[in-house]
């Protein structure tokens, strides 16, 4: 039950957070500006530093595919260390908050820009893949091997 309110509570932040950008600022206009982070609402037609532009259908197949095979993966480990559960968690929720905005809007929402060194304006839903991406490193490096040695 964490991982699917873990998963919700990433969801429902990302589509708030999105819906407030859309709502507050207009589209490439800049607020919030400081020397560490700003908000800048921009429409992203791709993945991650926009590429793909344009293959909204390669993105819904992928999409369909991974939430497929996620929540079975978190199924199957759901007794593992947190550090693999909530990062697939974390995963999934960013994978559906993405997955809304291209089914519904037929681009992505983004809005956190980094300030203090050249990045891509990225969104909630693509923070949660990082940290979830993260935390299945830190499962890999520090806590599988463990699990193999006890078998």
């Amino acid at each position: 039950m964490l991982y699917i309110i873990v998963a919700f509570l990433s969801v429902l932040a990302d589509q708030i957070i999105k819906w407030w950008t859309v709502s507050h600022i207009e589209l490439y206009e800049t607020t919030f500006n400081n020397p560490v982070l700003s908000l800048t609402h921009i429409r992203n037609n791709g993945a991650a530093w926009s590429i793909l532009e344009g293959k909204m259908w390669f993105f819904i197949i992928v999409t369909l595919i991974a939430l497929t095979i996620l929540p079975y993966i978190l199924y199957k480990n759901k007794d593992q260390t947190k550090w693999l559960t909530i990062g697939l968690s974390l995963i999934i929720g960013g994978t559906i908050g993405n997955f809304i905005d291209r089914v519904r809007l037929g681009y992505v929402v983004d809005m956190f820009q980094v300030e203090f060194f050249n990045f891509p304006i990225f969104n909630f839903a693509d923070v949660s893949l990082v940290i979830g991406v993260v935390c299945i490193f830190i499962y890999i490096l520090f806590f599988e091997d463990k699990k193999k040695e006890e078998i």
